[in-house]
């Protein structure tokens, strides 16, 4: 009996064999969001802020201000690719967060320490007054800003390429109970991230722009550090991911390569005939052993067996069937993954062309207190942080009963409605920004100053469109962690997390590629020289750039449904039926 209570696979922190009931769960699970709320809570104030920063204290031009911000989220989703494959298969994942924890803390106090130093800084200067010539940061300056930067992009990398795949790991997803919790592990997750973005976008916002970003950036630093103790705190409590020293990314490499060298190798009729380690002969868990699906059978290739196949066959002409399937795995998910990338390109717009957009508008809450630009995502957080656990506890039950899935909705269903709203998000940015610029030019106010000079306009009026957007948030990027974790091989659960970093990293990237087609292909016809060039919004056409991605949304949406229709789930694990519910129930209780 107390075999059965062992976790395969997993370890204490004392290197023994995790034991369920003692080690995981959700009380487990705790230690790891509160760690990612702190995280959360140090950079989230970067994400939309930051152009501030660069436009009116480092003197950058609006759309580079915004570059730079989308080239450093982009580096950071981007590098955790690398440390993803480092958790999974050689420092481990719970290692993997104390360590990348720490260089975003780093990062953090040296961006504190630039902050704070005039020397490192260009002189003060009005950036937004016509008549002002402002210096841009020196040279030597900006290496020691962009190392710095680029420090926190490494550590952020490496908490959110961890913190997902660390956390599922506390539950048992062939244990039908747990894998409900597991769902829900994935919905708090977001959660976190609200709760942290709470703070940072009131409380740190204010500190930036009230108190001085160095105050700001050493708050920030403050948070992390207290984010890596909470972490360390729960190590006796973690079921621990095993290393395995191999790398899988290789292993799916091998199997492209020897399906390339036996492309003229003749299929055989009988599955069985593909090579595969004798389960018997082997001491391994019974997940390392895949059966054989009938997709994407060029790949089957490197499994064919020559009659001259040596005992230990050569890795790179010759591969276990599991492997072919791992790679038929990943390779099915790249579809999914390429149709997520243009929402994070409308993302970067909220984070960037919309704050400067409330800099024009009036900021007025009540009677003196003013709601800085960058804290307008606060309005769709709030509302999160109410849904999030209505969805999880009272949605997703109900609609459990209808479709028998634990998470009640499938994954690609999930990630198709937050799809569909960001393209409505995009078209409500559109017609508020007509709006915007109606009254600016009712008021005679085009060439007004922002901020000093505020539109008669409540910058409220952004909230639609950031509200529309975080619902999307909730569904689609959820919905892609639990798909690929759920989907991805055991080897590969790290990194099959960072698909999604990875596709809002190539969405960031993707965002500063467009804005500079968009603006040189706009530049003869437009007197501004281009829909989003200079510092004045007004007299640009940003409504026609939000209405520009609003149709590629929805384009992109339309090809989603096609490749979604087409997908084919790894396993029937996520449906669960009602009566075995009730009989796991009534076990627990008498036991």
């Amino acid at each position: 009996m107390e075999k059965l209570d062992l976790v395969e696979g997993k370890v204490d922190w004392k290197g023994k064999t995790a034991v369920k009931y003692k080690h995981g769960g959700m009380r487990a699970a705790l230690f790891i969001l509160v760690t990612f709320a702190y995280e959360n809570m140090a950079n989230l104030h970067l994400a939309v802020n930051l152009v501030t920063y660069f436009n009116g204290i480092l003197h950058y031009e609006v759309s580079d201000a915004a570059n730079a911000l989308t080239n450093f989220m982009g580096t950071g989703y981007i590098l955790s690719i690398l440390f993803g494959i480092l958790a999974d298969s050689y420092i481990g994942r719970f290692k993997t967060i104390l360590i990348s924890g720490s260089i975003e803390f780093l990062g953090l106090a040296l961006l504190s320490v630039q902050a704070h130093e005039p020397s490192l800084k260009p002189p003060t200067c009005n950036v937004f007054d016509p008549t002002s010539r402002c210096e841009k940061i020196k040279s030597g300056d900006a290496a020691f800003l962009y190392i710095s930067l680029y420090l926190v992009a490494a550590g952020t990398g490496g908490i959110k390429a961890a913190v997902p795949s660390h956390g599922a790991d506390q539950f048992d997803e062939k244990d039908h109970r747990e894998a409900k919790h597991m769902s829900s592990f994935f919905n708090f997750l977001l959660l976190a991230v609200c709760l942290g973005g709470v703070v940072s976008l009131t409380l740190i916002v204010w500190l930036d722009d009230h108190k001085g970003w160095d105050v700001g950036l050493l708050v920030s630093a403050i948070a992390m550090f207290l984010g890596v103790i909470v972490a360390v705190v729960g190590w006796s409590s973690y079921r621990i991911h095993v290393v395995q020293g191999t790398s899988v990314v290789v292993e799916i490499i091998q199997v492209y390569v020897a399906a390339i060298r036996n492309r003229n190798l003749q299929l055989p009729e009988n599955a069985q005939e593909l090579y595969e380690t004798d389960k018997d002969k082997e001491a391994a868990l019974e997940d390392d052993f895949l059966p054989h699906r009938d997709v994407y059978r060029f790949l089957d290739k490197a499994a064919i067996q020559r009659a001259s196949t040596a005992q230990t066959p050569n890795p790179w002409k010759l591969c276990r069937i599991t492997q072919v399937e791992n790679a038929k795995i990943i390779l099915g998910m790249i579809p999914i993954f390429a149709c997520t990338i243009i929402m994070t390109l409308c993302l970067a717009q909220l984070q960037t062309f919309s704050v400067q957009q409330g800099l024009t508008m009036d900021t007025t809450v009540v009677g003196s207190f003013h709601i800085p630009p960058a804290s307008l995502p606060i309005i769709p957080i709030g509302f999160l942080i109410i849904i999030i656990p209505f969805y999880d506890q009272i949605v997703v039950p109900v609609l459990r009963k209808f479709t028998g899935h634990s998470t009640g909705i499938t994954h690609l269903q999930r990630i198709g409605v937050g799809l569909i709203l960001s393209s409505i998000s995009m078209a409500m940015a559109a017609i508020m920004e007509v709006k915007r610029k109606a009254v600016a030019r009712d008021h005679n106010m085009l060439d007004a100053i922002p901020v000093l000079q505020p539109l008669p306009i409540s910058v409220f009026w952004l909230s639609f469109q950031y509200f529309i957007f975080g619902i999307a948030d909730m569904f689609t990027y959820v919905g892609l962690l639990e798909f690929f974790y759920s989907e991805a091989p055991k080897g590969l659960k790290t990194v099959s997390t960072c698909f999604l970093w990875s596709s809002m990293a190539l969405g960031y990237f993707l965002s500063t590629i467009v804005v500079k087609i968009v603006n040189g292909a706009t530049k003869d016809i437009t007197k501004s020289g281009g829909w989003l060039a200079g510092n004045n919004i007004n007299r640009n056409h940003l409504n026609l750039f939000y209405l520009l991605l609003s149709l590629m949304s929805l384009v992109n949406f339309i090809i989603y449904l096609l490749v979604a229709r087409r997908y084919e789930y790894r396993s029937e694990c996520s449906v669960v039926s009602s009566v075995h519910d009730k009989a796991v129930d009534k076990t627990k209780e008498t036991s």
